[in-house]
C-alpha cells in the first residue's frame, strides 16, 4: 500500500504597489533531515483521519499556521505520485491563503528554515518537477479565479 501524505500550498498576497499575480508568495519549508529539500507543509495521514484534517494538522505542526489563519481555496487539489526509498507515495495538496500576510511562521524541529517566494523562486527551491508543476497549477488556478472576479 502506498504511503499517503496531505498538505497545503500556503500563499499570501502582498499589499502595496505590486500588481497581481506578482503579489503572490508561496510558503516553502526546508527539512532539517536528509537532503534538506524544500516543500510545502505536509505529512502522513494518521489512522482514522481524513485527508483535509491531516493537511490542517500538519500545517499547524510544521509551520504553526492553524485553520483559523488559513482560507482554503475552493476547486483546487493536486495529487502527486512518486517513490520514497522504493515505496510508492501519494501526496494530496490543497491551496490555502494566509488570511493575514504578516502572520509569523513557527517551524517544528522537522524543518530548519522557511521562505516566502514568488512562483519562479519557489519552483527553483522545490527542485522536483511534479512539485514545480503543482505550484504552477496553483498559480494558474489563482489567476483564473482573479479573472472571473473582474
Amino acid at each position: 500500500m502506498a504511503l499517503r501524505a496531505c498538505g497545503f500550498i500556503v500563499f499570501r498576497r502582498l499589499a502595496g504597489c505590486i500588481p497581481p499575480p506578482d503579489n503572490i508568495e508561496y510558503l516553502l519549508l526546508q527539512t532539517s533531515y536528509g537532503k534538506h529539500h524544500w516543500t510545502p507543509p505536509k505529512g502522513h495521514v494518521d489512522p482514522g483521519e481524513d485527508d483535509l484534517t491531516t493537511a490542517l494538522r500538519e500545517t499547524k505542526e510544521e509551520a504553526g499556521l492553524g485553520a483559523e489563519q488559513l482560507q482554503v481555496i475552493d476547486g483546487f487539489v493536486q495529487e502527486l505520485h512518486y517513490e520514497v526509498r522504493g515505496r510508492p507515495k501519494e501526496v494530496l495538496y490543497w491551496l490555502a491563503e494566509l488570511r493575514d500576510p504578516g502572520t509569523a511562521v513557527a517551524l517544528s524541529d522537522e524543518h530548519q528554515d522557511y521562505r516566502w517566494a514568488r512562483l519562479e523562486d519557489a519552483c527553483t527551491l522545490a527542485q522536483y518537477k511534479d512539485l514545480q508543476d503543482t505550484l504552477r497549477a496553483a498559480h494558474r488556478h489563482l489567476e483564473v479565479q482573479r479573472d472571473k472576479q473582474r
